[in-house]
């Protein structure tokens, strides 16, 4: 009937029995914007699904996977604390997972086998296609600061992707050490004071520590030291344009920001839950702006 407001299959307000249930796991998880990106591809693309957050104490992440054991919902993102939890209970893992030595996407078949996979590095590589394409990944060292979870997936999608060397520059060197052993001899670690022929050198560099989150800290990073087509990045997506990137843009540098990444790394695991790839034309960049800035 014309001028109808009946709600369509995508519109998240109508749950059927068949709907494909997905969603987000954490802790904390209310200020995720995954429900956003995926709710608004659902919608679009007419499917029965819904996606929604939990938030599983420190404690409850294992039985929540338990629990989920047999396809009572096809499967969540993790994020943090438990990307390592994840990996390992899982039945079957993936190479970007075991590389990454973390998983960031869980699917639970209906047999009772949990398959986990990292879809960071897609994210990753994905963002710097979308806001840096003239960068090249195979042409040059890549710097990466940090040596957590993040930072190990980062330097795995890197070598990957065939960058020739990637250097793991952290302050506590033991850590990068031990990332750069298990990675392989394209990859070395060095601490802050000691990296400048790193960046003198690097054709990427990639902020994968919590610094410059909501706006606080400091990375104190000789970016001026950096070649003038080097690329810089931040994983941290609130506030979009971190401390960092604001100062790889004052000297002319490109920048890649955090939310590019979180929506190109969704975009694989909108697949692996409703069968289909995330529609084309959806400004899912532009809703997780509105909710970053109200």
């Amino acid at each position: 009937m014309a001028g109808s407001l009946a709600p369509t299959w995508g519109d998240t307000s109508l749950i059927t029995g068949a709907s494909i249930v997905a969603g987000v796991v954490g802790r904390p998880v209310a200020h995720s914007l995954s429900p956003i990106l995926h709710n608004a591809w659902l919608e679009a693309a007419g499917v029965d699904g819904v996606y929604v957050a939990f938030s599983p104490d420190a404690l409850g992440f294992e039985r929540f996977v338990r629990g989920m054991r047999g396809g009572a919902i096809r499967g969540v993102n993790v994020t943090l604390p438990f990307k390592e939890a994840a990996l390992g209970l899982a039945d079957q893992v993936s190479d970007a997972a075991r590389r990454a030595q973390a998983a960031n996407l869980l699917i639970f078949d209906t047999d009772g086998q949990v398959y986990a996979d990292n879809t960071d590095g897609v994210g990753l590589l994905g963002a710097f296609a979308a806001q840096a394409p003239q960068y090249d990944v195979t042409a040059g060292p890549s710097v990466v600061l940090g040596a957590g979870g993040a930072a190990r997936g980062a330097v795995s999608a890197l070598l990957a992707a065939g960058s020739p060397r990637v250097w793991i520059v952290n302050r506590t060197l033991e850590k990068a050490e031990a990332i750069a052993a298990d990675l392989g001899r394209n990859v070395s670690a060095l601490p802050l004071n000691h990296a400048v022929g790193a960046f003198r050198d690097t054709r990427a560099i990639i902020n994968a520590t919590s610094a410059g989150l909501s706006g606080q800290g400091s990375l104190d990073i000789p970016l001026e030291l950096t070649p003038e087509d080097t690329v810089v990045m931040d994983m941290v997506y609130k506030p979009l344009e971190t401390p960092f990137l604001k100062q790889a843009r004052d000297l002319g540098r490109a920048t890649v920001d955090g939310l590019e990444m979180l929506i190109r790394q969704a975009e694989p695991s909108f697949e692996a839950f409703y069968g289909q790839p995330p529609p084309k034309g959806v400004d899912v960049r532009g809703l997780a702006l509105k909710a970053l800035n109200p």
